[in-house]
């Protein structure tokens, strides 16, 4: 897999910023209250999550750029739990306007970046620019399929689902080592394991399946020495919140 550039990356933000606004004026204002796919959230408490890490990704950016870091929440996660609960019952114009602010927002500090500017360091996992970047594209990108409006893990681009296959290598339980093999692609290992276990299937269905998503096209197979087997339970999420929100 090939990692993405700083060039690249800002032009997939452009492109899920798109996606996430065209889901959004799908919506009617009867559905801001209506289940997404996450449990227990509606369509209201995605987008105000999606509001919500746009501006705090944004923020962490405009810190970095005068050499300063900051939490990426006010009030850490139970600030950012708070603050989706209240948002959430907004209404669809109210909604509307809070998630195109906030992805300007962001798309502007993120436009707004130098060559080097990638590389300084924010709070963001202790990590730096690039890896805020990473972390909105995931964001963006897997949120606009919760919204639940018809536009599903089966429009994940290769790109993006490499970049998945990456990032949640982290799921692997200890012992095991999963052979990702997506139709009329290369293989992927991820886990350092001794117990191999094939995952055969659409590249989409893989890296919704990684994410905690539902597989859109039902591809999905596990095998292990050559026999069938269930698909193996993964760890949590790697982030410091619960996994798939």
């Amino acid at each position: 897999m090939t990692a993405i550039t700083p060039d690249a990356l800002l032009a997939e933000l452009h492109k899920a910023a798109d996606v996430v606004a065209s889901q959004a004026g799908k919506l009617a204002e009867e559905d801001v209250a209506a289940p997404s796919l996450l449990p227990g959230w509606t369509r209201g408490h995605v987008l105000a999550h999606l509001a919500g890490i746009s501006n705090a990704m944004a923020r962490q950016l405009e810190f970095a750029g005068r050499g300063e870091t900051v939490e990426l929440y006010d009030g850490g996660f139970e600030g950012r739990t708070k603050a989706i609960e209240m948002a959430a019952g907004h209404t669809l114009e109210q909604h509307h306007a809070d998630v195109d602010s906030a992805l300007e927002r962001a798309l502007r500090a993120f436009d707004a970046l130098d060559a080097g500017a990638w590389q300084v360091p924010i709070s963001y996992r202790g990590g730096v620019v690039l890896d805020g970047g990473l972390a909105l594209w995931r964001e963006l990108v897997i949120h606009a399929s919760d919204l639940n409006t018809g536009r599903g893990p089966e429009s994940w681009s290769r790109p993006f689902c490499e970049h998945l296959f990456d990032f949640l290598a982290a799921r692997v339980p200890e012992g095991q080592r999963f052979v990702l093999q997506p139709l009329g692609l290369p293989p992927v290992t991820i886990g350092t394991g001794n117990r191999s276990i094939v995952i055969n299937g659409m590249l989409t269905d893989i890296a919704a399946w990684l994410a905690g998503r539902e597989p859109s096209l039902g591809s999905l197979r596990a095998s292990a020495a050559a026999d069938g087997v269930d698909l193996p339970e993964l760890l949590p999420w790697p982030a410091g919140v619960p996994a798939g929100k």
